[in-house]
C-alpha cells in the first residue's frame, strides 16, 4: 500500500517549461504554470489534444527535460535537489518504441535492472517477461519482435525497478486487444498492491473505464482535473433514442419544449438536460401525441464529449 505519509505521489507547483526558438521562430511555451497533484495509489488519466504538452510534462518528471520554472516532486523527492530518489521512484513507458538492437528482452531487463542498481538475487526478468507475455520470447531478439510485442517489452522494461510510479505514454497503442486486456490486468493488480499508474491514451474509453481521476492539458495549461464521474457530469446532457410504432410525420407541438431529431421515420432522438427535464416527461410527451414506444435507448455522456468540450473540438485520433 502507498505510504500514508506521502499523500502524493507526484507534486507539481508552477510547472513551465519554454523552448528556444529556432531559425527566427519565436519561443514554445510547452507547459504554463502547472500545478497538479497525483494522490499516491491512484490511477490517474492525463489527457490532451497533439501538442498539448503531456510528453514534455511527463519527460520533466522522468528528468529528460529540464524545466525553465517552479517544481515536481515524485514521492516527496524533488526531481533536481533529489535526482537520484526521484529518478528511482518512477518508471516511464515511452511512446517511441526505442529498443536495443543488440540484446535479447532478457539481457535488456538484465541490464536495466543493473543500471538502477537492483541487486542480481532481487531481480524478477523472468516474472516480468511472464506478466507482459513475453515468457517464450525471452531469448529472442528484438528486431524479430512485433510492434506490440515491443510495446510491452518497454513496459517490462519500465517494471524492473519496481517504481513507486509508473508512467504510461500510450502503452496499448498498436496492441490487439487479447495483449492490452493481458496488459491492463497485470497494470490494475500493480496498482492495487500500491503502485501509482498514471496513464496517457488516445483511447477515451480506456481512460474512462481505468482512471480513477483525469487531467486535461491543452496548450500547455491544465484545464481540468477531477474525478472521473464528476467529469463526466460536467457536461449536463443525456440522450434518449425512441422508436415509436407510427411514422411520425410532422413533429407535434407536445415535443416542442424538447430538441427533436427525427430519423427513419420512426425513430427519435430528445438532447436534454437532466437537471432540468426529467425522462418520464419524455415518455409522457410521446404518450400524449399518441404514439407507443417500440424500443427505448439513452446514451450519457462520454469523455470524448468532455474532451471536445473543454478543449473546443481538438482532434482526438491521438490525445
Amino acid at each position: 500500500m502507498p505510504d500514508a505519509s506521502i499523500p502524493n505521489a507526484v507534486e507539481i507547483r508552477g510547472l513551465s517549461k519554454t523552448y528556444a526558438g529556432v531559425a527566427g521562430q519565436p519561443p514554445k511555451v510547452a507547459l504554463k504554470d502547472v500545478n497538479l497533484d497525483i494522490p499516491a495509489g491512484s490511477f490517474f488519466g492525463l489527457l490532451g489534444p497533439n501538442g498539448a504538452g503531456k510528453s514534455t510534462l511527463i519527460n520533466t518528471l522522468a528528468g529528460l527535460v529540464i524545466k525553465t520554472s517552479g517544481s515536481a516532486k515524485i514521492c516527496g523527492y524533488d526531481i533536481e535537489k533529489e535526482m537520484r530518489q526521484a529518478r528511482t521512484s518512477i518508471g516511464v513507458v515511452p511512446q517511441e518504441l526505442s529498443i536495443d538492437p543488440f540484446f535479447t528482452p532478457r539481457e535488456l531487463l538484465d541490464l536495466q535492472a543493473g543500471l538502477y542498481g537492483v541487486p542480481k538475487k532481487d531481480r524478477q526478468t523472468d516474472d516480468i517477461l511472464r506478466a507482459v507475455g513475453l515468457e517464450d520470447k525471452g531469448d529472442a531478439y528484438p528486431r524479430t519482435l512485433s510492434g506490440g510485442m515491443r510495446r510491452r517489452l518497454l513496459v517490462a522494461k519500465a517494471m524492473v525497478h519496481r517504481p513507486r510510479v509508473l508512467v504510461l505514454d500510450e502503452p496499448s497503442a498498436g496492441v490487439d486487444i487479447d495483449l492490452r486486456r493481458q496488459l491492463w490486468t497485470h497494470v490494475k493488480e500493480l496498482n492495487a498492491q500500491g503502485t501509482t499508474v498514471l496513464l496517457t491514451t488516445h483511447y477515451l474509453e480506456e481512460a474512462e473505464a481505468l482512471c480513477d481521476e483525469i487531467a486535461i492539458i491543452n496548450n500547455g495549461e491544465l484545464i481540468a482535473c477531477e474525478a472521473t464521474d464528476k467529469l463526466l457530469q460536467r457536461l449536463d446532457a443525456k440522450q434518449m433514442m425512441v422508436t415509436v410504432d407510427q411514422d411520425v410525420g410532422t413533429l407535434p407541438d407536445v415535443f416542442a419544449p424538447f430538441n427533436v431529431e427525427q430519423r427513419n421515420g420512426r425513430q427519435l432522438i430528445f438532447r436534454y438536460s437532466p437537471s432540468k427535464t426529467n425522462s418520464g416527461e419524455i415518455l409522457t410527451a410521446i404518450q400524449t401525441a399518441g404514439f407507443a414506444i417500440i424500443d427505448l435507448a439513452t446514451k450519457e455522456v462520454e469523455l470524448e464529449d468532455i474532451f471536445l468540450h473543454l478543449t473546443g473540438g481538438a482532434e482526438t485520433g491521438k490525445l
